[in-house]
């Protein structure tokens, strides 16, 4: 009882939050750091995507005691957010298309199984979250995309490793620029979903 206490409480969603918050500067660090090396778009892109994340994260810390107006509020952000950084890792690639790069592909692979271990460990604590509201909901949004972005980062590497080429590279960072994109306007659809449902709520409040 005590323990789904603790994971349904303010307080329990708080501490998860905070240590996914932790979780995603520390990967978002080690992607840009990485990509700078490695010079892989595809590495960029997700760190700028886990920075994004981040952002979200702490957005829904600030959020998570406040009314479900602010709650919205905060979720409209949150999937701006990543529309805008998506399309900045779209930039970067197109960039990188024209003035060429030479990703290292062992970097890539090594940087994409030990993000994929991070965003895992996200999303269990996440899942383990009761009621989720729609912060949460979009916190549990972005680990996801991550997860399966990493899975691409895998892919490109082997490719760019295995070829010699940029061009799996390439092909990842848009996607990951695509991802993000889905994600920020799947929030928003949620958000407006949230505001809609109280609207509701409010007419038949003041009609009775």
């Amino acid at each position: 009882m005590t323990e789904w206490l603790s994971r349904t409480s303010g307080h329990g969603r708080k501490r998860t939050l905070w240590i996914v918050l932790t979780l995603n500067v520390a990967i978002a660090t080690g992607f840009f750091v990485t990509g700078g090396i490695g010079d892989s778009s595809a590495l960029i892109a997700n760190g700028l995507d886990n920075t994004s994340d981040s952002l979200v994260y702490a957005i829904s810390l600030f959020a998570l005691y406040r009314s479900a107006r602010w709650k919205r509020g905060a979720a409209n952000l949150s999937g701006g957010l990543l529309i805008l950084f998506a399309a900045g890792i779209l930039a970067d690639a197109v960039r990188r298309y024209y003035t060429g790069s030479e990703p290292l592909g062992p970097m890539m692979i090594s940087m994409a199984l030990i993000a994929a271990v991070v965003n895992g460990v996200s999303i269990w604590l996440l899942a383990r979250l009761r009621d989720p509201d729609v912060n949460i909901r979009a916190a549990n949004t972005f680990s996801l995309n991550d997860f399966i972005s990493n899975a691409g980062i895998l892919v490109a590497g082997g490719l760019v490793w295995w070829l010699g080429a940029n061009w799996p590279d390439l092909v990842v960072g848009i996607a990951v620029a695509g991802i993000a994109a889905w994600g920020g306007f799947d929030i928003l659809r949620d958000a407006r979903e949230e505001y809609r449902c109280a609207a509701n709520d409010d007419r038949k409040n003041q009609s009775t």
